[in-house]
C-alpha cells in the first residue's frame, strides 16, 4: 500500500505541536517522539526565555508554559532559523493572540524587549564617532542605524513585577534604544520634540538640522520658532555624542 508521506508529515508535525489534540503516528514510539518533541519546545522555550527576560519574570511557570505551548502550537513562523524566532513570537503576539487574560501592555514589552535584542545585532554602517561642532546649524545630520525611536502608549522601560500598570497613562512614552559606540545597547527617555525629531530623520534620511528643526517649530505653532531651533540643535548635539545622530 502506498504511503502518503505529506499526510504522514502533517500528522507528525501536529502532534508535535500540540500533544493534548492530536493523536501520534500510529508508526512511531511514544517515546521517541515524545522526546523529539521535548527537544524541539525545550529549544523555543529557551530562545523565548533569554529574549523577553522581564516577560518571563512577570509570569509564574505556569503561564509561561501556556503561553509558549500556545505559540509552539498555532504560530506558523515565516523562518526556519532559530534566531528569528523572537520576531516570529512578537508576530504571533500582534496577529494572533486573542482572547487571553493578558496584561494589557503584554505586546508593547515584549516588542521593546525585541528591539533591544534586534538593536544589539543589527549591522552599523554609521561613520565613527567624532566631537559635533559648536554649532550644527548648516550640517546635515542623519540617524543612527543603530537607534530605534520608539512610543509606547504603556512605560514599558519601568515594567517590572513590582510595577504592573492596568492602564495606559495619559502621556505617551517616548524613548530611543540606541548601541553607542562602544557597542553597548542604551536607552534613554525622550521628549515628544526629540521623538519627531528623530522621526523625521528616520523617515527623510539625511536632512538639514534647521531644515527639520524648523518644520518642528511650524508644526508645533511656537510663537518663537528660533527657541524651538535653538533648542533643539542643543539636543541635536547631545545625540551626535551619544551615536544616536551623526553628521553626514
Amino acid at each position: 500500500m502506498k504511503v502518503d508521506f505529506a499526510a504522514k508529515q502533517r500528522e507528525f508535525v501536529a502532534y508535535i505541536r500540540d500533544p493534548e489534540h492530536n493523536q501520534p503516528p500510529a508508526d512511531v514510539k511514544l517515546p521517541r517522539i515524545g522526546m523529539y518533541r521535548e527537544l524541539l519546545f525545550n529549544n523555543i522555550d529557551n530562545f523565548l526565555s533569554s529574549n523577553f527576560p522581564v516577560l518571563r519574570q512577570l509570569l509564574d511557570d505556569a503561564q509561561w508554559y501556556a503561553l509558549a505551548q500556545d505559540f509552539f502550537a498555532h504560530h506558523s513562523s515565516a523562518s526556519p532559523y532559530f534566531s528569528e524566532i523572537p520576531e516570529e513570537f512578537l508576530a504571533y503576539l500582534q496577529n494572533e493572540r486573542v482572547g487571553m487574560d493578558d496584561f494589557p501592555f503584554l505586546l508593547e514589552l515584549a516588542h521593546y524587549e525585541w528591539v533591544e535584542m534586534a538593536v544589539a545585532i543589527a549591522k552599523d554602517p554609521s561613520p565613527a564617532d567624532s566631537l559635533p561642532p559648536d554649532d550644527l546649524t548648516g550640517c546635515t545630520v542623519a540617524l543612527s542605524s543603530v537607534a530605534w525611536p520608539l512610543a509606547y502608549q504603556y512605560p514599558v522601560h519601568k515594567i517590572a513585577p513590582t510595577f504592573l500598570p492596568t492602564e495606559a497613562p495619559t502621556q505617551a512614552t517616548f524613548l530611543i534604544v540606541y548601541r553607542n559606540h562602544q557597542d553597548d545597547v542604551q536607552f534613554l527617555e525622550i521628549t515628544p520634540m526629540t521623538y519627531r525629531l528623530l522621526a523625521l530623520l528616520q523617515d527623510n534620511g539625511p536632512s538639514m538640522a534647521i531644515a527639520c528643526l524648523g518644520q518642528i517649530a511650524t508644526e508645533m505653532g511656537h510663537p518663537q520658532p528660533e527657541q524651538v531651533i535653538m533648542g533643539g540643535l542643543q539636543i541635536l548635539k547631545g545625540l551626535v555624542e551619544k551615536g544616536i545622530v551623526f553628521i553626514s
